[in-house]
């Protein structure tokens, strides 16, 4: 039984982090769902299930019995073999529908054993071998009943009979006893016989494989999105990315389009917002994410434990005349950018030598900063905040040249773009 469960927090990150990733998932669109499955002994089906790419966990258990104990001592005993009521076995599929859709899980289903016989697979014989199938959504029901048609048109051609699959929607679901989990895993040469048609649906077309080689160097921030429509993605889209010049790439994939990628974060769930570093994940995210959560991730991945970070995201201080400054202080004609999502911030034109060690402007460029009070330290000021990444920038004080403000600003949060001169 494959354990990978859908936790978000998936590396060792800041508390702060862990919070931010726990809080997101109730925004996005799942494409996790469950069906069980019936087809006779279940100890080699949920080794087949397992085997297939987008398939979460396999659980052997029992199913669609009444009046029998569900365990495995129970329905097999003599007096239950014909008995309509005993419980089938089955196993329990949880798939990523990114990954493997309803109607390639069926397909397998189908292919995996013979549907046409009724309460047997071979050799083992009684209500608890029968073909069945348990769904949990109206979608799925449409789903079976037209991979169900096709699949008796193939057999038909083929010289079989009717099949005789059961189809009903879940009621109750008995997890086997543990032994029985995992048993071909643990019993290599234990019992698991082949009892399929050799009836093969047409084999499709493999979806060319992506060339992500350009990821497996630096860093990137993927985004998983769906094929489908998908809301939260589009939310992502308009909130974030519009905004978004940082010199970190973001790049946007499907789940199946992670090739040669070492991704850790489950993908059931869009979108999932993945930092990459030389093709390998740092951390991960499920679920939309708001631009002031996206940037303190950001932050964290491209600043680390940083003074630049502390300043961004715990409104730390630049201290005087740091290095920054002093390369910042005499630069060519040009623009100060937000060091996370590239948006223009402060112009040249503005700057000023305030001899104070910080860099001052006697105004940021339009829409780009917002203010809020400052009343930390026993002291009243207005702080400055950027507007695309809502990172701390500095403070604005009344004394700038010619009774003008001054933004004093940490140049530890900044970065600097030369103005293009006209051609």
């Amino acid at each position: 039984m494959k354990i990978t469960k859908p936790f978000i927090y998936i590396f060792t990150l800041p508390f702060f982090l862990g919070l931010l990733a726990a809080s997101s998932i109730d925004e996005a669109t799942v494409h996790s769902e469950k069906i069980i499955l019936g087809s006779g002994c279940f100890w080699g089906a949920e080794k087949g299930y397992e085997s297939l790419p987008g398939v979460i966990d396999a659980v052997s258990g029992y199913a669609d019995g009444k009046g029998v104990r569900a365990t495995y001592r129970e329905i097999t005993k003599l007096k239950h073999k014909f008995n309509n009521n005993n419980h089938a076995e089955v196993v329990e599929v949880t798939y990523n529908k990114n990954i493997i859709s309803t109607e390639e899980l069926l397909m397998h289903y189908f292919e995996s054993h013979d549907p046409t016989q009724v309460n047997r697979q071979g050799n083992d014989i009684g209500t608890q071998y029968r073909s069945i199938i348990l769904f949990s959504t109206e979608e799925q029901k449409k789903i079976i009943d037209q991979v169900f048609q096709s699949f008796q048109l193939l057999l038909s051609e083929a010289g079989y009979g009717s099949i005789a699959t059961l189809v009903k929607p879940i009621k109750k679901f008995h997890k086997a006893e543990k032994y029985h989990q995992d048993y071909i895993t643990k019993n290599p040469n234990g019992y698991c016989p082949d009892h399929s048609t050799g009836v093969k649906f047409a084999k499709r077309n493999e979806a060319p494989k992506t060339n992500n080689s350009q990821l497996l160097i630096g860093k990137y921030v993927v985004v998983i999105e769906a094929e489908s429509y998908c809301p939260y993605c589009e939310k992502f889209r308009a909130d974030v990315v519009k905004n978004y010049f940082g010199d970190i790439p973001l790049v946007f994939r499907l789940a199946t389009q992670l090739q040669g990628l070492k991704i850790k974060s489950p993908t059931w769930a869009t979108p999932t917002i993945l930092f990459l570093e030389n093709g390998e994940e740092a951390f991960g995210f499920q679920g939309y994410l708001s631009p002031k959560d996206f940037y303190k991730a950001l932050g964290y991945f491209k600043l680390g434990d940083s003074e630049a970070y502390k300043v961004a995201f715990q409104q730390g201080t630049d201290a005087r005349f740091c290095k920054e400054y002093e390369i910042f202080k005499n630069t060519p004609d040009g623009v100060f950018i937000d060091k996370l999502s590239g948006a223009p911030l402060f112009d040249t034109k503005d700057r000023f030598n305030s001899s104070t060690g910080w860099l001052s402007f006697t105004a940021p460029i339009e829409g780009s900063v917002y203010t809020k009070p400052d009343n930390s330290y026993g002291m009243r000021r207005t702080e400055i905040r950027s507007v695309t990444s809502d990172i701390h920038l500095g403070h604005v004080f009344p004394d700038g040249p010619n009774g003008m403000p001054r933004y004093c600003i940490n140049a530890t949060v900044l970065e600097f773009k030369s103005r293009e001169k006209p051609s």
